[in-house]
């Protein structure tokens, strides 16, 4: 088997193939993984993918590939996706904690003293850290197992093997706070400084997290069984029903008569009908009533015919034609007028003489309206004035 010679070189190749690892790893609950559509994700270069088998970072299996366990284990971890519970990588980490505490405290070299210390030290922060996701992941297998798997015995089996797994991490969490606590006398006080102090609170926390976790899990799937027990046991009389039903002999071999007749459950009731009187005044005038008489009318196939309300005849006034007539203004001829003039627009406005009567604020609108329309003929000068309480600027011809 092929290794690569440093760190670099394996995550330049893992970054490299990024695209087609990850589809890898989305798609790894399938069975197999074409080989056709790996050469898509490397753009149909068959080298890349050659490579990745060389340093078995993938595994060709004829025309299917898949993620080496090792890497796919590591992602999984890393990802913390993993379904895997390993109550044994616990177990091996306290073992080599009590061998490097042994090695310690017969260490006369402080070199390689320290660096059993730093062992130990690195080993105990695994431990709390891998008893957490030991149980997250337990808990995610125990509710998976319970919605997911179909079949009764089968979620029967699976959830009580995953009790048996708590029972493990419960009983090496147990295991981890006595070696804590009947090497504290030894080891942990010849060793203690402050870093050493901080992993041991924290894993106490950890511990503690764990183990009220646990007891939470435990009554889970306690529920979890006795839910399975309880559906298992409706299933099974419903099959025992069928199967009377399916030879008809459950009348003459069941209570069932008698049972339904005892049973005041809503859903053998009959529906309920509530009688709706309608007013005539609605039945006379609403179109969508007439419809609905017509159609309960071709359903009791009645003799009577239902005839449609006649209009009252349209009174002669609504039929006049009416007109309306409104002089309007003429801006453009205003304008014209405004630019033969030496005149200010205030003032030419308030002293033209319009078509029609014009009121004072109808004058002031006009003068508006001018200066938005026609502001690049007319010179807006900075002067102000102002006349019947009305400031306004001094507009004059270009």
């Amino acid at each position: 088997m092929n290794t690569f010679s440093n760190l670099k070189e394996l995550i330049q190749t893992l970054y490299r193939e990024r695209e087609l690892l990850s589809d890898m790893f989305q798609k790894r609950k399938q069975l197999n993984y074409n080989y056709d559509l790996a050469l898509k994700s490397v753009d149909d270069n068959e080298e890349k993918i050659a490579a990745l088998i060389k340093y078995s970072i993938l595994r060709q299996n004829g025309n299917t590939l898949e993620i080496d366990d090792l890497f796919l284990q590591f992602f999984e971890q890393v990802l913390g996706v993993n379904e895997e519970i390993n109550a044994s990588y616990i177990n091996e980490n306290i073992q080599t904690i009590k061998e490097n505490i042994i090695y310690y405290l017969s260490e006369n070299n402080e070199t390689r003293k320290y660096n059993y210390l730093r062992l130990i030290k690195t080993i105990l922060r695994k431990v709390g850290n891998s008893a957490l996701r030991n149980i997250v992941d337990l808990k995610r297998n125990v509710e998976i197992a319970f919605k997911n798997e179909p079949n009764y015995k089968i979620k029967k089996a699976k959830l009580e093997h995953l009790d048996k797994k708590r029972l493990d991490i419960t009983a090496l969490i147990l295991q981890t706070e006595q070696l804590v606590a009947s090497e504290e006398a030894t080891f942990f006080k010849s060793a203690l400084d402050e870093e050493m102090k901080v992993i041991i609170n924290q894993l106490k926390l950890q511990l503690f997290k764990c183990t009220h976790n646990l007891i939470e899990m435990e009554k889970q799937i306690i529920d979890f069984l006795n839910q399975i027990k309880h559906q298992s046991s409706v299933v099974e009389k419903l099959r025992q029903v069928k199967h009377l039903k399916d030879q008809f002999t459950l009348q003459a071999n069941s209570d069932i008569e008698l049972l339904l007749a005892k049973n005041y459950d809503l859903i053998f009731e009959s529906n309920p009908t509530y009688p709706l009187k309608l007013s005539l005044d609605y039945l006379k005038e609403s179109s969508e009533a007439y419809e609905i008489i017509k159609k309960v009318a071709i359903k009791s196939k009645t003799a009577i015919k239902p005839k449609q309300p006649v209009a009252d005849i349209i009174s002669d006034e609504y039929l006049e034609t009416q007109t309306e007539e409104e002089i309007m203004i003429n801006l453009e001829e205003v304008k014209n007028g405004f630019m033969a003039s030496s005149n200010n627009l205030f003032d030419f406005v308030m002293g033209y003489s319009f078509n029609r009567e014009v009121s004072f604020d109808e004058r002031i609108t006009f003068y508006c309206q001018l200066i938005s329309q026609y502001d690049t003929l007319f010179e807006i000068s900075e002067e102000v004035s102002i006349k019947s309480a009305i400031e306004f600027a001094m507009v004059y011809p270009k």
